[in-house]
């Protein structure tokens, strides 16, 4: 019988695809912030994301994150605003490409309690000052030149 290879850290070749939200609000003055939260294992400025939901839509799918990590619900943009890769490290050791689609979602509402609201922290701030906080280089860009439509 042959041997299994070793699990390895070497990544899959092709990436999976997770659904984000990139929350967004306009200020008193007309302006506009963004939402960031932390990632619940390194503690990295991120925004709400995951992997597809079955039975809803990418939209539906991201804007449910968002409240599942963020505690904020609101109207999704029904395209995408773009899209971001990622290494996600999985339990196994193993490195998965990630490539994540990224909708714009209009906050209407931020709740008192949600599901993940004591593993990680969250920020209102202004969209060039979030890309400074992210580490991933294309969401960086995204956000720095996000415009609500």
């Amino acid at each position: 019988m042959p041997k299994k290879p070793p699990l390895s850290a070497e990544p899959d070749r092709e990436p999976r695809q997770q659904h984000a939200a990139l929350p967004w609000r306009r200020t008193a003055d007309g302006g506009v912030e963004v939402l960031l939260i932390t990632s619940r294992e390194t503690r990295r400025w991120v925004i709400p994301k995951g992997w597809p939901i079955k039975g809803l839509k990418a939209p539906r799918s991201a804007a449910r994150e968002a409240f599942e990590e963020a505690g904020v619900t609101g109207d999704p943009g029904k395209k995408k605003i773009g899209v971001f890769h990622y290494d996600k490290k999985l339990a196994s050791g193993r490195v998965q490409h990630v490539r994540v689609n990224v909708y714009a979602l209009r906050v209407t509402f931020e709740a008192d309690a949600w599901p993940e609201q004591g593993q990680r922290e969250k920020r209102w701030i202004l969209p060039a000052d979030a890309a400074q906080l992210v580490n991933e280089p294309e969401l960086q860009t995204l956000i720095a030149g996000f415009k609500p439509g």
